[in-house]
């Protein structure tokens, strides 16, 4: 699945004239602009975007649905390999995991507007197939640790 890039004006342009690029914005639903001292973002027509949304909800509760029926669920636990190819690496109590967890992390992207969590879900259980996938760092992961490393420092990523 590849998603289509849509067309892109810069900040300059926006600032320049407006109305012109909101007018563009809404004959084509999105317009990416661009910013060279900052982070891009869309332009996009409310209605598009609230159709989204509703779509991700729809999607979302089918997903939660199936995951209460055991058919459903050892399917939904078989196709995860085919849309992450490293979960091959966990095993299937892991992928079991990995698969609620998502589940849960589309369905707080739905209903919550947390859109960061299900990225979150996935780089974790991403970093997990990694380590596993390398034996000598997956037998080193599983020594036994002493003593005290220190505080950690927690560092927020903007993104």
């Amino acid at each position: 699945m590849t998603l289509s890039q849509p067309e892109a004006v810069t900040f300059s342009d926006l600032s320049r004239n407006p109305k012109a690029v909101a007018e563009r914005a809404t004959r084509l639903g999105r317009l990416r602009v661009t910013h060279r001292d900052a982070r891009d973002f869309y332009l996009t027509v409310a209605e598009r975007e609230e159709q989204r949304d509703q779509t991700l909800s729809m999607a979302s509760h089918v997903l939660l649905a199936l995951m209460r029926n055991d058919a459903s669920t050892r399917a939904l636990l078989a196709a995860i390999p085919e849309v992450f190819p490293w979960a091959r690496h966990l095993r299937p109590d892991e992928v079991h995991a990995f698969t609620v967890e998502l589940v849960e992390a589309l369905s707080d992207a739905a209903e919550l507007d947390l859109d960061r969590n299900a990225t979150e879900v996935i780089a974790g259980w991403r970093a997990t197939a990694r380590i596993k996938a390398d034996p000598a760092q997956y037998r080193e992961a599983r020594e036994a640790t002493e003593g005290d490393y220190g505080p950690v420092e927690v560092v927020e990523v903007i993104e």
